[in-house]
């Protein structure tokens, strides 16, 4: 257990007053043991906006540590109290003057971070010399709090020219720095009314030298804009597919779902080997994520559902969609979908024999949706229509559950309809039933 889980403790009655004493103590280790006890009560949901102003006399202190924590006590009531909030301007803009990186970006990335419109035109220089900071960890500091501060106040940060330096980082060295960037422009540019991240060329192969070494997260977004770029000519939509497909081997899935949404814009013109090709490589992608954890999988199987609406020949085994007992109920559900998208004539016996297996779990919405499956068989598949009408037939005649009779007779009844006279002689059994 960490030493600092003494603070978690119920706190004693009266213990405020004592708390301010030692925010006010001239002894810094007092000072810390105070904040990180108000850290704790503000943590479990305690109101200790009441000691504000005594926190706040802490800030100026050259201790690392204390400053964060105090630096995340204001972050946490400062828009409850704006008034006081700003006596802290000064010292934020001396430490985004520091000689220590990690201070200025602690300090800049805390202003970004308080939402209070009184503030918001203190941070505009400090934030323009973040951006242009020879240290990376603070430029791409720097190019997150943009982001924070157009959600507050869009008209600043476009006559200021935040978003002209934010583009001037993507000739940064720093994968991070470009990747961070990235980030921002592409959050800014889903809010804005007006397209405000257009990639040129150029930049594109700044993405594509920052791509390899940034972290996953800032890989997701450069994948992002890859999707919104319109190449200019046909070797450069080429080079884009080659330099992408790679990374369909990555290990985080949002990677990989990222890298097939590029693939996939494109496929169409391509020529047909390539795209055979492609299809190939994407598809035992896609597989691997059903063995992830449940959340995964299910966005994976909405992203198979959805890339199967447009091109049905990317999937050509069913089996893999089959569900599993303990999976759960919303990715047994998202199974069902994917597998009546790939029944055939080849595999509908193999389907029959896996639904009516499912006919006997205990989950009534999931039996339900798989008698249901059944008869979309059956209607999608002309010549196996009767293998779907007997199944649903012996399932009314052995089971002793009423909800798949019933849905059995509402399935029926639709292939009836869709197929007229053809199934008249099971008519005499189906009215059994009514």
């Amino acid at each position: 257990m960490s030493k600092d889980s003494k603070y978690f403790h119920n706190t004693k009655k009266g213990e405020i007053p004592e708390l301010q004493a030692d925010l006010n103590s001239l002894k810094e280790d007092k000072k810390k043991d105070a904040v990180k006890k108000v850290i704790a009560m503000m943590t479990v949901g305690k109101d200790v906006s009441s000691v504000f102003t005594d926190v706040l006399k802490c800030i100026t202190t050259t201790n690392l540590e204390l400053k964060k924590l105090v630096y995340l006590y204001i972050m946490n009531y400062a828009s409850s109290n704006a008034d006081d909030a700003i006596l802290a301007v000064n010292t934020f803009h001396q430490d985004c003057l520091d000689t220590n990186p990690l201070v200025r970006a602690l300090a800049i990335r805390t202003l970004g971070c308080l939402r209070v419109d009184k503030m918001v035109e203190y941070l505009c220089d400090p934030l323009l010399r973040c951006l242009q900071d020879p240290d990376p960890y603070v430029a791409k500091t720097a190019a997150i709090c943009v982001a924070k501060l157009y959600d507050i106040n869009p008209e600043l940060v476009e006559t200021r020219g935040f978003l002209t330096h934010l583009r001037d980082l993507l000739a940064s060295n720093n994968p991070s720095v470009v990747s961070n960037a990235v980030a921002a422009l592409c959050e800014i540019d889903e809010v804005s009314p007006q397209p405000i991240f257009v990639l040129t060329r150029q930049e594109l192969g700044r993405l594509f030298n920052a791509f390899e070494d940034c972290t996953e997260w800032g890989q997701t977004y450069i994948l992002s804009c890859l999707v919104k770029y319109n190449p200019k000519d046909n070797d450069e939509m080429v080079k884009i597919v080659d330099k992408v497909t790679p990374w369909l081997a990555h290990a985080n899935c949002a990677v990989v779902l990222g890298v097939i949404k590029v693939l996939l814009k494109h496929l169409d013109r391509l020529d047909r080997e390539k795209v055979k090709d492609l299809t190939k490589k994407m598809r035992p992608s896609l597989i691997t994520m059903l063995s992830k954890e449940p959340e995964i999988q299910y966005v994976a199987l909405r992203n198979i559902n959805l890339i199967l609406q447009k091109r049905p020949n990317l999937m050509n085994e069913i089996k893999v969609f089959f569900c599993n007992y303990a999976d759960p109920l919303y990715v047994k559900m998202e199974k069902l979908e994917i597998m009546i998208m790939l029944v055939n004539e080849k595999n509908i016996e193999a389907l029959l024999t896996e639904l009516k297996e499912y006919c006997n779990r205990a989950d009534i919405e999931f039996v339900r949706k798989s008698v249901r499956a059944i008869g979309r068989s059956a209607i999608k598949l002309e010549n196996s229509a009767e293998k779907c009408v007997q199944v649903l037939l012996e399932l009314m005649k052995t089971t002793e559950l009423s909800y798949v009779i019933q849905e059995s007779v509402v399935v029926i009844k639709d292939i009836l309809r869709r197929y007229g006279h053809q199934y008249d002689h099971i008519i005499s059994t189906f009215l059994m039933y009514l």
